[in-house]
C-alpha cells in the first residue's frame, strides 16, 4: 500500500512548519489586539478559528462589551476590507446584496442598468443585531454565506475571498426581534457567548479608554496569508478516534439516538445534525494549527464543543422550567462521553 502524500496535500512535516508560523501570528495578533480590547482571549481565539475555517460566527452578548471593536480591530490586523450593517426592521435585502440603477451614459444618451454593490461585498462583514430584522432580510446572507456569491436580477455577482460574516445578539431584550429560523443558525460555525469581564479587566478598560493613549493597530496578516493558512487546516491530521469521538459527541446530542444519555433525552428536543460534525472536526484543526500542533487531539474537540453544538440544540420545556441551559446539557454530555468508542 503507497503511503505518498496525495497530490496538493501537505505532508506531516511541511504541515508542522506551517503550524509553526501560525502559531507566531496567532501571538504576534493576540499581543495587538491587546492593547486595544482588554480580555475576552477567548472569544478572539474563536474569531481566528472560524476564519481560517471559512465558517462564520454569531456574538451574543450585552450592549458596551467591544463587540463591535473587536471586530473592526480584527480586520485591520488582517489588512480585510470591513463593512457594518445595522439590522433594523425596515431594512430591505438590496440594501444588503445591493441594487440595479440605471445609468445614463452622457455621451451617446444610452441608458443601462448598472450593478451598485450592497454592503455584503467586503472580506469581514459585521451583521450587528442581526435578530432586529425580518425573516426576508435576514435571508438576503444565506446565501452569502453558504456559496460566497449573491444573485440579483438573475445575475450572480461573486463575493471577495476570504469572506466571513460575524452577527451579534443582544440576549436580555426580545421586543422587536425576530429569531434566527434554525436553518440559518446552522449555517453559523460557532455561536460565541461574550462575557462581563473581571474586574482586573474592567478597571483597565476604564482606564484605557477615558485617556488620551490610542493604540495603532498594524496588520499582521494579509489576504493571501488568511487564505493560505485556510488550506492548512485541511492538511491537520485527525486520529480515527478523535474523528470517532466528535461524530459521536454530535449523535450524543440528538434524543432519538441509541447512544443519547438520560440528560438529553429529558433536556433537548432536537440534537445537532451532520453540519455540527464538520464544524468540531475542522474547529480543532484550526485550534491545533494556532496552537502549533500539526495533528488534532481530544482536548481540540472538547474545546469548541459549546459554541459549535449551543446554537444547533433545541432545549425543552423541561429545561427551561428547571433552568438547564444547553451549555449545561453539553457539559453533561461531554463528561459522560468515553474517548474509546
Amino acid at each position: 500500500m503507497s503511503t505518498s502524500t496525495p497530490p496538493g496535500r501537505l505532508d506531516a512535516a511541511a504541515v508542522s512548519a506551517e503550524a509553526e508560523m501560525v502559531a507566531d501570528a496567532h501571538r504576534r495578533m493576540t499581543r495587538a489586539l491587546g492593547a486595544v480590547i482588554v480580555g475576552q482571549e477567548h472569544v478572539l481565539d474563536l474569531l481566528l478559528t472560524a476564519l481560517f475555517c471559512k465558517g462564520h460566527c454569531i456574538l451574543e452578548g450585552v450592549p458596551g462589551l467591544a463587540k463591535t471593536l473587536m471586530i473592526s480591530s480584527l480586520s485591520r490586523l488582517l489588512s480585510m476590507s470591513f463593512s457594518r450593517i445595522q439590522f433594523t426592521p425596515d431594512l430591505m435585502p438590496s440594501d444588503i446584496t445591493g441594487t440595479e440603477i440605471l445609468q445614463e451614459d452622457k455621451a451617446t444618451g444610452q441608458r443601462e442598468l448598472r450593478f451598485v454593490q450592497g454592503p455584503v461585498f467586503a472580506n469581514l462583514v459585521l451583521a450587528d443585531e442581526i435578530n432586529r430584522t425580518p425573516p426576508k432580510t435576514q435571508s438576503a446572507l444565506l446565501q452569502a454565506m453558504q456559496e460566497h456569491h449573491v444573485t440579483v436580477a438573475g445575475r450572480s455577482f461573486p463575493l471577495p475571498n476570504p469572506f466571513f460574516v460575524l452577527g451579534t445578539q443582544n440576549p436580555i431584550e426580545s421586543e422587536g426581534t425576530y429569531p434566527l429560523p434554525e436553518a440559518q443558525l446552522d449555517r453559523f460555525m460557532f455561536k460565541i457567548s461574550v462575557d462581563y469581564p473581571t474586574l482586573d479587566d474592567e478597571i483597565r478598560i476604564a482606564t484605557s479608554t477615558t485617556s488620551r493613549q490610542s493604540p495603532r493597530l498594524e496588520p499582521v496578516m494579509g489576504e493571501a496569508d488568511i487564505l493560505r493558512i485556510q488550506e492548512v487546516v485541511r492538511d491537520v491530521l485527525v486520529a480515527d478516534p478523535v474523528a470517532s469521538y466528535a461524530v459521536r459527541l454530535a449523535r450524543a446530542t440528538r434524543p432519538g439516538d441509541p447512544s443519547a444519555s438520560t440528560d438529553t433525552r429529558r433536556f433537548l428536543t432536537w440534537g445537532a445534525g451532520p453540519r455540527a460534525c464538520q464544524s468540531l472536526l475542522l474547529g480543532a484543526k484550526a485550534r491545533a494549527l494556532l496552537d502549533g500542533r500539526p495533528s488534532v487531539a481530544f482536548d481540540d474537540i472538547r474545546a469548541v464543543a459549546k459554541p459549535v453544538l449551543r446554537h444547533r440544540v433545541v432545549a425543552s420545556f423541561t429545561a427551561e422550567s428547571e433552568g438547564v441551559s444547553t451549555d449545561q446539557v453539553i457539559d453533561r454530555i461531554l463528561a459522560g462521553l468515553s474517548e474509546s468508542a
